[in-house]
């Protein structure tokens, strides 16, 4: 069984690092020749102005009385300027969007896996193509573009870190905007008069991404990505007047023309120069996208006949227009559509490559999850059902190494990456062990008239209908509700109702309590700190004092937040105390069952309880609660099935060397059983929030640790927030695995959690909003990552119940 587990590990680490190959491969292209326009650029100098989190409303909107909160930047925008509407795209964060600003690409996906903080794949921006960069503003920013080559950077910080500390709508947070308006007329005033007036300074005004009106950013919401865009100065058009309606839904644009940047293509509309300056920097700008794609083409070595002749006519069709520029008297609208189209192609032909090995790694990766389970469903026959299991090996070798054969010489062939073969060889051994077992399905079918197949039908229905219940989840919370409102009559449909009246209504009650937080909002609402009180006061009912000065201790936190007077030290302390005492205090009680699991849970409830804002406080008692009732349930269920060997739950003992490994046939209640811990643990996940989105977190969560802003140390208070429902769960499957289910659960659990990723694997898609993107690969990312994330939180929670910390031991005493 170590066996078995070790390799269902590395099966899972392969297929979860496989997505980085199919979907987050660097986009960009090395190696094309720099394409350059002979004519002098209109200004000699840009100053770049940054306000890291401003959102578009923010500065926009007017005041009741029809006043600007920032009359600087309206006065440019009426008067001297041109302005509009900039779209940020998903994920909102700071390093993608000045990425997106002064390099002119969306982010390079690969820098996921280093947390947009360093440079995975190095590129050109607007920096390093300049003589010279001047950049003031945050440490973790300027660096991303230090590469000194005449370019003014300003990053200003204050208006994000006031709308995490007291969210956009607060006063600090449109004071600050009106100390930017300040402070960049002060520069302008400053650049002006060094340069003496010149007329050769060009201004950007704008802002990374926007922000929530929670305080956060990371996700799609419209007032993340809509961010503002002033620009003036040399080379750009005044502002012009419209009378006409404009098609713009949003109320802070009426009467204004807008325009947008999109994919690197050069906005003419923005550039106040000659006809020639444009047409011949558009075909600058078209060549050069054509020469990022004839070098992507080069890298697959793919000489397709369609591709490459339709791009050499297209080109060869530009330069005869384009020599005779100088002789025209007029730029045709037709050469500067021409260069449109090349674009576009270009583009087009961009994404072909690059998702060029997509469909086949997919496929790869969809025989290895089909093949995984398929082997799972056959462990679980062999080790329980009396059916044959002498394999026959020969034709199966035969046929593996041909396959191998085949596989390899075609990935030399295409002189793929290392790891193309190890996603492309895996099936293979996996279904060779799949294989092997021919004899036994063969059997299987043989015996199939002799098994109650009414009653498999229903199971196997049921189970089906659960687990596209819990995909669904993943999209629409609720219907976690109704998933426990349904698991709440189970007792009643079992017929446990009868035997065990009181554990049967306790799991009603338990269900349905719980059913209520998938439909709270997750996200928007403000922090009731009465709440957490509350969940404090319920806790203290089974507890000591110590849950009762966590649950006293948010409350003073906010208190005194709100008055302006600090985060408190005495309560700082009380709270990394708890925190780090909440995995050590349970190693001190007692291994016996009961008395463990209630130390565990109290211990976890009173670190969840600093960490809480609101309703959320609610869920660990409740979830406990359910938890301890589905231990005696479970008791109940297998007193009615017989089972041998059960043992009073007060005499069980963590410690004890209960073998879990005991093999025993194979019972429909061992499914039931698995599906309850799946459904309870995608239940911890998105009771009260998850992962999947970033904006979901509540920066106030965390005040009662730390209040200056630290990415990092946030970070991992949120996420040990998000791991202590797990616990709880992973807890209470340890105990069921000791008081007489075995290892059957384990087995089955692993069976009905692999059919979770097949589904969202399907689901990923590299189509329509970044928003739809991004989340469909962050659900396939969470399921794959949970799957392992489980199997080793399972090695803590058996260190966590069944290892006990003596520090001192009695002296024994020895009589004569």
């Amino acid at each position: 069984m170590i066996t078995f587990f070790l390799v269902g590990l590395t099966v899972h680490v392969v297929f979860f690092l496989s997505i980085f190959d199919i979907y987050f491969t660097s986009p960009l292209v090395h190696g094309m020749t720099p394409q350059a326009t002979s004519l002098a650029p209109p200004a000699s100098r840009l100053v770049l102005v940054v306000a890291d989190g401003l959102r578009a409303d923010s500065l926009f909107t007017l005041l009741p009385n029809g006043s600007s909160r920032a009359p600087y930047l309206r006065s440019v925008l009426e008067e001297k300027g041109t302005w509009g509407v900039s779209h940020t795209r998903v994920p909102t964060e700071s390093r993608p969007g000045h990425v997106a600003l002064i390099a002119g690409f969306y982010e390079d996906v690969s820098a996921v896996a280093k947390g947009w903080k360093e440079n995975p794949v190095e590129f050109d921006s607007v920096f390093n193509e300049s003589r010279h960069t001047w950049s003031w503003g945050s440490p973790d920013i300027l660096p991303m573009f230090a590469k000194d080559k005449n370019v003014f950077f300003l990053h200003l910080l204050g208006i994000d870190t006031n709308g995490h500390a007291h969210r956009p709508m607060s006063q600090e947070y449109l004071d600050n905007i009106g100390l930017v308006d300040t402070g960049v007329a002060e520069l302008v005033s400053i650049v002006e008069d060094f340069f003496d007036y010149d007329g050769r300074t060009a201004y950007v005004f704008t802002s990374d991404h926007g922000m929530t009106n929670w305080g956060s950013h990371g996700a799609g919401h419209p007032s993340e990505t809509l961010t503002p865009l002033i620009v003036w100065g040399a080379g750009v058009h005044n502002a012009q007047r419209v009378t006409e309606p404009q098609p713009y839904n949003d109320g802070y644009l009426q009467g204004a023309e807008l325009m947008k940047c999109l994919n690197g293509v050069l906005p003419l509309p923005y550039l106040n120069n000659t006809d020639l300056f444009k047409a011949e920097n558009m075909y600058t700008n078209a060549i050069q996208v054509l020469e990022q794609f004839k070098m992507k083409m080069t890298q697959k070595k793919e000489t397709t006949l369609s591709f490459r002749s339709f791009f050499a006519a297209l080109h060869s069709l530009l330069k005869l227009p384009f020599y005779l520029l100088n002789a025209l008297p007029f730029i045709s609208p037709y050469q500067i559509s021409l260069c449109q189209s090349l674009i576009s192609y270009s583009l087009e032909g961009l994404v072909y490559y690059h998702t060029y090995d997509r469909f086949f790694l997919g496929c790869s990766v969809v025989l290895g999850f089909v093949g995984w389970t398929s082997y799972v469903v056959l462990v679980i026959l062999k080790t329980h059902a009396s059916l044959n299991r002498h394999p026959s090996l020969l034709k199966q070798v035969r046929l593996c190494m041909c396959v191998t054969v085949v596989i390899t010489v075609f990935l030399l062939i295409q002189r793929s990456p290392v790891t193309y073969y190890i996603y492309c060889l895996l099936p293979v051994p996996i279904w060779y062990s799949v294989l092997k077992e021919s004899g036994m399905v063969t059997d299987l079918i043989h015996s199939a008239p002799s098994l109650p197949l009414w009653k498999c039908f229903v199971y196997f229905v049921l189970v089906a209908f659960g687990i596209e219940l819990l995909v669904v989840s993943f999209f629409h919370r609720a219907m976690l509700t109704v998933g426990l409102a349904i698991l709440s009559i189970w007792p009643f449909m079992s017929g446990l109702f009868g035997k065990a009246k009181f554990r049967s209504l306790s799991w009603f009650l338990g269900c349905l309590f719980l059913a209520l937080f998938p439909l709270m909002p997750v996200v928007g609402r403000e922090p009731n700190i009465h709440l957490v009180t509350c969940a404090g006061l319920l806790t203290l009912f089974t507890s000591m004092f110590h849950v009762a000065v966590c649950a006293y201790v948010p409350s003073l936190t906010h208190s005194s937040l709100q008055q302006k007077q600090g985060l408190p030290l005495l309560n700082q302390i009380i709270s990394w105390i708890t925190l780090g005492s909440s995995m050590l205090v349970p190693l001190l009680s007692s291994t016996r069952i009961f008395h463990r699991l209630l130390s565990i849970f109290l211990s976890l409830t009173a670190t969840y309880l600093l960490l809480s804002t609101g309703s959320e406080a609610l869920f660990p008692p409740v979830l406990s609660w359910l938890m301890f009732v589905w231990i005696n349930i479970e008791q109940e269920a297998m007193l009615a099935q017989g089972v041998s060997g059960r043992q009073e739950l007060s005499t069980i003992d963590f410690s004890a060397n209960i073998d879990i490994a005991k093999i025993r046939q194979l019972k429909l209640d061992d499914i039931r059983r698995s599906y309850f811990f799946v459904f309870f643990i995608i239940t911890a996940f998105f009771g009260t929030g998850n992962i999947a989105s970033i904006n979901s977190f509540d920066p106030a969560s965390v005040y009662c640790f730390l209040t200056v802003f630290n990415p990092f140390i946030m970070g991992g208070l949120m996420m040990w927030k998000v791991i202590i429902p797990f616990i709880i769960v992973m807890c209470t499957f340890e105990t069921i695995q000791v008081t007489g289910c075995e290892l059957q659960t384990i087995i089955n659990f692993n069976s009905i959690s692999h059919s979770s990723p097949q589904h969202f694997f399907f689901l990923v898609q590299d189509y329509g909003s970044w928003l739809d993107i991004g989340t469909s690969i962050s659900h396939y990312v969470i399921v794959m990552s949970m799957t392992i994330f489980l199997m080793l939180l399972s090695v803590v929670t058996h260190i966590l119940t069944s290892q006990r910390l003596i520090l001192w031991r009695r002296p024994k005493l020895h009589f004569p």
